[in-house]
């Protein structure tokens, strides 16, 4: 057998999905209206700008300090946590693979949703574990059929909660369900990445959770919040499983002015409380008018809501037809398994009627 002309990579990688990302561009000529990201509608914390603008005009050619400090004391003093069992990451995609790293190999399997987070899989496959997928209930993550799809071999159990991108979740009592049905040696992973825009009495965003048990990390991102191109995540999770995860982290994974505009953002509790205020209004009102018998709005928890039609065919013809218009809205067939489906972030006001207004020959109501 003859020596590869070419560096060859780990089995299994090449079979790997590429995380496919909402459309950014609109039709020639047409301005776009991007609501295929899930990203802030009224803009970023004037608080956070101001110190991410602070932070560069004290200058770049510093590293930052290497564990995030400044931004993991404002979370605890936020949250109320202990800053020493926060760990900070480029983005909450930066965390979850890590986690995967830590914690999967060859032979493991870890166990997600149908229509969960599309990272989930990549992240699982490139640790070299195998991904088992468990069975929904209308859209929603099944807790028996979760429990049901472990095995002696299952390491990890990824649920993101509220889900995207059906915008679904699992109340209090279905979580410890869940954690109570799971091995120790079990690592949970809750990522809970819309927990800002929750209206729901019967959610934990799971600090309850880490703060009861030695096998759950809880993970959360500011990215919906405003700061998706800073992009900055956090977990919250058991001492030693954050010293862990810190030993494979890179040393300087989050720059100076992302630490402190997050930190800013953490702390500007008005303008938190007025986006979620905003996406609450929005999206009710968004649900509302969409829902009708042909097209069904799926409860979400969310700041986007998933629009499912008749038929692949409607979606997609949905879907041109708001394209035409600049309004860019996410397909959910290829990278979720839902093609029927379009999900549809909440965006500024003028947007969200236009949507109804080009909707309504699909099915919605006038």
């Amino acid at each position: 057998m003859s020596a590869p002309d070419r560096p060859v990579p780990r089995p299994g990688l090449l079979t790997i999905a590429p995380y496919v990302p909402g459309r950014s561009q609109a039709a020639p000529g047409v301005e776009p209206v991007k609501l295929s990201a899930n990203e802030s509608p009224i803009g970023t914390s004037p608080m956070a700008l101001a110190a991410y603008k602070a932070a560069v005009a004290e200058g770049l050619e510093i590293y930052p300090e290497g564990t995030s400090r400044h931004l993991r004391i404002a979370l605890g003093e936020v949250y109320g946590l202990d800053p020493d069992r926060i760990l900070c990451g480029n983005g909450s995609d930066d965390i979850l693979h890590l986690l995967a790293q830590a914690f999967l190999g060859e032979g493991d399997e870890a166990v997600m949703s149908k229509y969960g987070f599309s990272v989930y899989p990549i992240i699982t496959r490139a640790a070299d574990a195998t991904i088992v997928m468990a069975e929904e209930e209308d859209y929603t993550a099944s807790v028996d059929a979760m429990l049901a799809a472990v095995t002696e071999r299952t390491r990890m159990v990824f649920l993101a909660n509220p889900n995207n991108p059906t915008g679904t979740y699992l109340p209090a009592s279905e979580l410890k369900r869940l954690h109570a049905g799971l091995r120790p040696d079990i690592l949970f992973v809750l990522d809970s990445a819309y927990a800002d825009f929750v209206t729901a009495d019967d959610y934990t965003v799971g600090v309850d959770l880490v703060d009861n048990a030695r096998n759950v990390v809880m993970v959360r991102t500011f990215s919906k919040i405003g700061l998706a191109a800073a992009r900055v995540g956090w977990m919250y999770g058991p001492r030693e499983i954050v010293e862990l995860v810190n030993r494979i982290r890179g040393p300087f994974n989050l720059n100076r002015p992302a630490i402190f505009a997050a930190a800013a953002a953490a702390r500007d509790a008005a303008f938190n409380q007025r986006l979620r205020e905003y996406n609450a209004d929005w999206r009710d009102w968004l649900s509302q008018s969409l829902n009708s018998n042909q097209m069904r709005v799926l409860p979400s928890q969310g700041n986007f809501i998933l629009v499912l039609f008749p038929d692949a065919a409607q979606a997609a013809a949905a879907f041109q037809a708001l394209y035409q218009q600049g309004l860019i809205v996410r397909e959910v067939g290829e990278s979720y398994g839902i093609p029927n489906g379009l999900r549809i972030s909440i965006g500024p006001e003028d947007a969200m009627r236009r949507v109804v207004d080009i909707l309504k020959e699909f099915g919605g109501r006038p």
